[in-house]
């Protein structure tokens, strides 16, 4: 009698999550809302990229680059350190930039997960069910990363458009 009563509530609770999807249909707000929080985080993402690639181009111990390329290749050996003749100033720069670089993942999943929970940007039950939809749905996805392409090339549209600032001469 419990396998029958567990059956019958096992089918139950499936009607009424299928109905609770019926209800749940992503809406084009809702994919809008997304695809904000996907092009938002993505230009955060080029802005910490951006960081990271001027702490060591515009670093003189690094000299443009070439220097902590040479660093890199040889770090974690002590006899390429050695060979390489890296000093304790290069060690620290190389450090401080490998400390950056493992602080990116850590603060770029927290902007986004701020991103997703805040529900005036996006909310975690539409960015589910906005997430389970592109899964189900080849079309939802399609629409959804045309919707993506369309904001980056209007940001870039925009970004040509705006003149660089002078100074002055």
């Amino acid at each position: 009698m419990k396998k029958v009563l567990l059956f019958g509530a096992l089918f139950a609770f499936l009607g009424l999550a299928a109905y609770a999807q019926d209800e749940e249909k992503v809406t084009d707000e809702d994919l809008t809302k997304y695809a904000n929080v996907e092009v938002t985080f993505d230009n955060y993402v080029n802005t910490k990229t951006e960081e990271l690639k001027a702490m060591i181009l515009e670093n003189e111990i690094f000299q443009g680059g070439g220097r902590y390329n040479e660093i890199k290749a040889a770090w974690g050996d002590e006899a390429k350190m050695t060979e390489a003749k890296v000093t304790e100033e290069e060690k620290a720069a190389f450090e401080e930039v490998k400390e950056f670089q493992g602080s990116l993942q850590g603060v770029l999943k927290e902007y986004k997960t701020g991103l997703i929970m805040d529900d005036e940007i996006l909310g975690a039950g539409t960015y589910n069910k906005v997430l389970a939809a592109t899964k189900e749905d080849p079309a939802v996805k399609e629409k959804l990363d045309s919707m993506i392409a369309e904001m980056k090339a209007k940001q870039e549209a925009e970004k040509e458009d705006t003149p660089e600032p002078t100074d002055g001469n």
